[in-house]
């Protein structure tokens, strides 16, 4: 037999083999991709079935997108261990795998583990809700989410935020709406020249004009500091959490307009300086 009758036999046998092995395995792996296919999809129903029902029982909204997102990756779970099996893999063989592969697996995921865990925490110990505003790593905006891994901010111009769970839990943050009333602090610069106590009572008739500044705790006008350039009136009024961004503006404007009426000069900086908005959750 010459080289290329030993060639074709050979060719031939490998195509028997792979033939073959097509016909043995390759409706085990189609049925088994199907299962995964129609299983994810199905999931993903069920969780938003899951969200509805959680929705007409009035769930808490904080808990709630966290139970949704569990419930629907252990159902994917179930779904990938589903379809090893119909592609004829013995779950006893998968299990033996993952053993094998436990430690790097293990590594792998000690991240994503810890951002469960930091989830489950901040539902226990409920630093913040879902509808808060709060300033964590560096990012300020309100809670949408609290899912199983990681909590999604929506920013005052309407980004998304997705902060690990883990960093959450472990780190600093302020939460600007779980009390009901908040400090809008401000400071007003007059001139030398100017008299302070008459400014003192424009700045407090605007105050009482602005139906947010509350009562109690009383607003304060005090002489903040001497500067180089002017007189810095410190000005602290309270209003509720959710009147703290109007009642800043407002007086910045009305504060403005009735030092000019009063003829009380605001001292110009020098240039290139300016005054800056305070960091927080400005809309």
């Amino acid at each position: 037999m010459d080289v290329f009758a030993m060639f074709e036999v050979d060719s031939q046998s490998l195509m028997d083999f792979g033939w073959s092995l097509l016909l043995k395995w390759g409706p085990r792996l189609l049925l088994g991709l199907l299962t995964l296919i129609i299983g994810w999809k199905v999931a993903g129903i069920l969780g938003r079935v899951l969200e509805r029902a959680m929705d007409r029982k009035g769930i808490d909204a904080t808990l709630k997108p966290f139970l949704v997102s569990l419930l629907t990756m252990l159902i994917k779970a179930g779904v990938v261990v589903s379809a090893i099996t119909t592609a004829g893999i013995q779950a006893t063989s998968f299990a033996a795998i993952l053993a094998s592969m436990g430690l790097a697996i293990g590594l792998a995921l000690s991240g994503t583990l810890q951002n469960f865990a930091g989830g489950v925490i901040l539902l226990i110990i409920r630093p913040f809700r879902v509808g808060d505003v709060i300033e964590a790593q560096g990012f300020t905006g309100k809670v949408a989410k609290i899912e199983i891994f990681q909590t999604i901010l929506v920013t005052g111009d309407n980004n998304t935020i997705h902060i690990p769970n883990g960093k959450l839990q472990n780190d600093s943050l302020i939460n600007y709406s779980s009390l009901p009333q908040r400090r809008v602090n401000l400071s007003f610069g007059i001139g030398y020249e100017e008299n302070v106590d008459q400014a003192r009572e424009v700045i407090q008739g605007v105050i009482d004009a602005i139906p947010e500044v509350l009562e109690d705790p009383a607003p304060k006008i005090v002489v903040g500091a001497l500067a180089a350039n002017s007189v810095e009136l410190t000005v602290r009024v309270w209003s509720a959490t959710g009147d703290h961004w109007k009642v800043h503006y407002a007086m910045n404007e009305q504060v403005k307009k009735a030092l000019d009426e009063a003829g009380i000069t605001i001292p110009h900086l020098p240039q290139g300086i300016q005054f800056t908005l305070p960091e927080g959750e400005a809309p």
